[in-house]
C-alpha cells in the first residue's frame, strides 16, 4: 500500500487544517505557507497524484474543482480577481504528489509568475 500523502491524511483528519470547504467529492483548506493574503488549496478526495495522472473519467471533478474555486473567491471577497493553478512536477514546483488547485488573491498578483 502506497504511503498516504499530507493532503489525504488531512482528508481522514489524521493532520489538522483550517477547513473552509468540504463535499463529496473535494475539500478546500487554508495553505500553511501562504503566498497571498487568500491562499486555499482545494483538493480532490481521490487521490489523483498531479495533472499528469488525469484522466477522461477525472473531468467531471476537475471541474468541480474550479467551480468550488469561484464560490471561495465570491465568499473571501476576491471581487478585484484571482489566479488559479495546478503546479505539475518538480519543474512546476509541485510539492505533494496529490492533484490540489492553489486560490490566490487579495493582492495585485504579478506576471509572469515566476
Amino acid at each position: 500500500m502506497a504511503e498516504r500523502t499530507l493532503f489525504q491524511k488531512i482528508i481522514d483528519r489524521d493532520v489538522p487544517a483550517d477547513i473552509v470547504y468540504e463535499d463529496d467529492q473535494c475539500i478546500a483548506f487554508h495553505d500553511i505557507n501562504p503566498q497571498a493574503p487568500t491562499h486555499i488549496l482545494i483538493v480532490p478526495r481521490k487521490p489523483i497524484p498531479s495533472v499528469d495522472e488525469i484522466t477522461e473519467e477525472d473531468e467531471p471533478l476537475i471541474g468541480h474543482l474550479f467551480v468550488v474555486a469561484k464560490h471561495l473567491a465570491e465568499e473571501e471577497g476576491l471581487e478585484h480577481g484571482y489566479r488559479t493553478v495546478f503546479n505539475c512536477g518538480d519543474h512546476g514546483q509541485q510539492s505533494v504528489d496529490h492533484l490540489h488547485l492553489h486560490l490566490l488573491g487579495g493582492r495585485q498578483l504579478s506576471w509572469p509568475p515566476g
